[in-house]
C-alpha cells in the first residue's frame, strides 16, 4: 500500500513539475524593458505629442498633379501588387495554423467483385462481393503549445508582412515626391541657363562685331564663345538628367515613359507641423523598428516552440468503418470501431534537442540586438533630417539675401554700362554672379524638400 503511494506521488510530482516548466509556452511576447527610446533624437529632441510623421501624406503634399501620381504608383507598382499577394499568402498560412487545432477526417469507400470462372463449364460459381466504408480521424496534438505557439508566430508573420507593405508604400510615397520635385528643380535650372546661354550669346556677338570693327582680336572671341558652347553642353545634360528623371518615375509607376506634368518648386508648402513628436511613437510608427520588433517576436516563439520538443508528442486517432469483408462476406454487413492514442516522450536524440533550443536562446538574443540597434537608427536618421531642415533654413535666409543684393549690383552695372559705355563684360559678370546664386537659391529649396521628405520618413510617416 505505501510502495502504490509512493508511486502515485512520484508521478504526481513529475506530471505537476513538468504542467509548471510547461508554462512559460503559454505566455505572449512582451518587449523588452530595456528598450529605452529618451534622448534617440539627440540634439533636436522637441516636444508635443503630435509631429510630421502623424500627418497623412495627403496633407504634406498637396500639390494635385503630384497627388494624382502618388495615387496612380499606389495602385500600379509592382511592389505594391507583390506585397499585398505576400500578405495573402500569409493569411492562408494563419489558416492553416488555426485549423492545426481541429482533426483531420479521411473518408476512403471500396468494393470488390470477385467470381471464379471454370473455361470447362463444370461448376458455376457465385460472385462474392465485399464492401468497406471506413472513415478515418487524425489528430496530431503535438507536445505542449506547440500548437499555439506555431499559431502565434505566424499571426506574427502575417502582422510582419503587413507591415512590409507599409514601409513600401512609405517609400513609394518619398520617392515619387522626391522625384517629382527633382524634375520641378531641373526645370527651373534649366531656366536659369538658357537665360545664361542667351546673355552670352548675345555678349558673343557684340565681341565678333567688335573684332571685325578692329576694336577685338579672335583670342577673346574663342575664350567666349567656348564658354558659350560650355553653357550649351549643360543645356543638353539638363535634358538628359529630366528624361533619366522622367523614365525611372514612370518605372516606379509601373507605366513606360512618359512627360510628367508638373508644378514649380513653389508649388511645395512647408507643413505647418514640422517637429518630432514623442520619442516613444518611433516603435510603433516607423515600418523597419516594427519589423525588427516583429522578427524578435518571431525568434520568441520560434524559442518557445524549440522548448516544446522537450515534452511528450500526443497523437491520437481513430476509425470507424461499416463493412461485410470479415472473412466470409456478412451481409448485411457490420460497422467496426478503433482508437488509438500514443504518447512519444524523447528520452535521448543525440542532443539534437537541447542544442537547437539553444540555437533559438541565441537567435532571440541575436534578435533582441537587431530591434535596439534599429532604434538607435530610427533616431540618427530623424537627427540627421531635422538638423538638415534647420541647415536649409538658416542657408535660405542668407541665399535671399545674396540674390537680392546681386540684383541690384547687376542692376547699376547695366546703368552704368548705358550711360557711360564701359566694358559689357561687367554686365555678363554681374549676371552670371547672380544666376549662380539663384541656382543656389534652388538647390538649396529642393534641399529643404528634400529634408522635410527625409524627415517624414524618418519619424514613420507615409503609410496610413
Amino acid at each position: 500500500m505505501s510502495i502504490s503511494i509512493k508511486k502515485a506521488s512520484l508521478w504526481g510530482g513529475l506530471v505537476g513539475a513538468m504542467l509548471l516548466s510547461s508554462c512559460q509556452l503559454y505566455k505572449n511576447y512582451e518587449r523588452p524593458a530595456d528598450i529605452i527610446t529618451d534622448g534617440i533624437y539627440g540634439d533636436m529632441q522637441t516636444a508635443g505629442d503630435n509631429s510630421l510623421g502623424d500627418l497623412k501624406w495627403r496633407d504634406i503634399f498637396t500639390d494635385p498633379k503630384l497627388q494624382a501620381l502618388i495615387e496612380r504608383g499606389l495602385q500600379q507598382n509592382t511592389d505594391m501588387k507583390n506585397a499585398e499577394l505576400r500578405i495573402n499568402e500569409a493569411d492562408y498560412a494563419l489558416q492553416c495554423a488555426k485549423l492545426a487545432y481541429i482533426p483531420s477526417l479521411y473518408f476512403n469507400p471500396s468494393g470488390t467483385v470477385s467470381k471464379a470462372w471454370d473455361p470447362y463449364g463444370r461448376n458455376d460459381y457465385s460472385a462474392s462481393k465485399t464492401y468497406s466504408l471506413p472513415v478515418q480521424m487524425s489528430w496530431q496534438v503535438g507536445s505542449i503549445g506547440s500548437l499555439r505557439n506555431n499559431k502565434k508566430k505566424a499571426e506574427v508573420t502575417r502582422d510582419q508582412l503587413r507591415n512590409a507593405k507599409q514601409a513600401i508604400q512609405a517609400q513609394l510615397v518619398a520617392s515619387i515626391a522626391s522625384m517629382y520635385y527633382n524634375l520641378s528643380m531641373l526645370d527651373e535650372q534649366r531656366l536659369l541657363t538658357k537665360q545664361t546661354e542667351e546673355n552670352w550669346g548675345k555678349y558673343l556677338q557684340m565681341q565678333k562685331q567688335l573684332m571685325d570693327a578692329g576694336q577685338s582680336n579672335l583670342a577673346a572671341v574663342a575664350s567666349i564663345e567656348a564658354t558659350y558652347y560650355s553653357i550649351q553642353t549643360s543645356v543638353v545634360s539638363i535634358d538628359n538628367s529630366i528624361r533619366t528623371f522622367e523614365n525611372a518615375l514612370s518605372t516606379l509607376l509601373g507605366e513606360t515613359q512618359f512627360h510628367i506634368d508638373r508644378n514649380t518648386l513653389a508649388s511645395f508648402q512647408t507643413p505647418a507641423v514640422c517637429s518630432t513628436g514623442l520619442p516613444i511613437t518611433i516603435l510603433d510608427r516607423r515600418p523597419d523598428v516594427r519589423d525588427a520588433e516583429y522578427k524578435l517576436a518571431a525568434a520568441f516563439y520560434d524559442k518557445n516552440i524549440a522548448y516544446s520538443n522537450f515534452f511528450p508528442q500526443l497523437t491520437i486517432s481513430s476509425s470507424g468503418q461499416f463493412t461485410n469483408s470479415l472473412g466470409a462476406a456478412v451481409n448485411p454487413g457490420v460497422f467496426i470501431g478503433a482508437a488509438v492514442a500514443s504518447l512519444a516522450q524523447p528520452l535521448f536524440e543525440n542532443g539534437r534537442i537541447r542544442a537547437q533550443y539553444k540555437v533559438s536562446k541565441a537567435e532571440m538574443e541575436i534578435a533582441t540586438n537587431d530591434f535596439k540597434q534599429a532604434v538607435i537608427k530610427a533616431g540618427n536618421e530623424v537627427n540627421l533630417a531635422m538638423d538638415d531642415i534647420y541647415v536649409a533654413r538658416e542657408m535660405q535666409g542668407l541665399i535671399d539675401k545674396q540674390v537680392e543684393s546681386l540684383s541690384k549690383a547687376l542692376d547699376a552695372t547695366q546703368k552704368l554700362y548705358q550711360n557711360t559705355g564701359t566694358n559689357y563684360l561687367n554686365v555678363i559678370t554681374a549676371q552670371n554672379s547672380l544666376l549662380s546664386a539663384q541656382m543656389s537659391q534652388i538647390s538649396n529649396r529642393m534641399d529643404a524638400i528634400t529634408a522635410t521628405i527625409d524627415l517624414y520618413q524618418a519619424l514613420g510617416g507615409g503609410a496610413e
